[in-house]
């Protein structure tokens, strides 16, 4: 099973670092204040887990697809 990201949105600071890193995974949805996921398979595992160790609010996990 292949592992896809996801943010828990009421945790989310909308810092944007994982925008920064990831921004073919992650956007900011400035409407509802919290970054969410657009395209869990826009960058490769490695790079997601960076946007996951740069999150302050440690919002950003894995899940199985």
């Amino acid at each position: 099973m292949a592992k896809i990201p996801y943010i828990e949105s009421e945790e989310c600071l909308a810092c944007g670092s994982c925008v920064d890193v990831c921004p073919d995974v992650f956007q900011m949805n400035k409407t509802l204040g919290f970054a969410e996921v657009v395209n869990p398979q826009g960058a490769g595992e490695d790079e997601i887990q960076e946007a996951i160790d740069m999150c302050p609010a440690q919002c950003i996990h894995w899940k199985e697809e």
